[in-house]
């Protein structure tokens, strides 16, 4: 079954959003309209793009109901719903407030802070319950380079040739 669907300014447009987009997404789809308007068959381009049948006739079928759209936005995911981010909001103030400290200030027996500490200290101090990768989400969030031991070098004693034998 071959499609002929897009037009001549479509076509063109599509070109142009593979040529500039940043969005691997869209362009995906935008390849996959335009190998089908090239005559190539739906289990072939499924191939190219390491997908199924049925997504490729879901993208077509989404992007011919959409003309009222910019061609852009055609090829775009639509907006979803599910369980919004919780504790980004809730954890970001309380790592902020102790990823500079020593975990051994709060009683860990470690030099560095790790995700799993800071998932018990916020359980422990706070009565926070988070996953590790949402810690670990927050701190790129915040962009805080962590895990660095924090040496503190120590001052050699005044009997330190001793201890040497020297």
């Amino acid at each position: 079954m071959t499609y002929s669907i897009l037009s001549r300014r479509e076509r063109a447009k599509l070109q142009d959003l593979i040529a500039h987009s940043h969005d691997a997404r869209q362009t995906l789809r935008a390849y996959a309209l335009l190998w089908l308007d090239d005559g190539e068959s739906v289990p072939e381009i499924a191939h190219h793009l390491g997908g199924t049948r049925q997504t490729v006739y879901n993208w077509v079928s989404r992007f011919q109901s959409r003309t009222d759209l910019e061609l852009a936005l055609r090829l775009l995911d639509a907006p979803r719903c599910g369980r919004p981010c919780t504790a980004s909001g809730i954890i970001d103030p309380l790592i902020d407030a102790v990823i500079e400290r020593d975990p051994r200030e709060f009683d860990y027996r470690s030099t560095v802070g790790t995700a799993s500490l800071l998932v018990e200290y916020l359980r422990d101090e706070h009565k926070v319950v988070v996953s590790a990768d949402s810690v670990r989400l927050a701190i790129a969030r915040r962009r805080v380079r962590w895990k660095r031991p924090r040496h503190q070098l120590a001052l050699r004693p005044v009997t330190w040739r001793q201890a040497k034998g020297g």
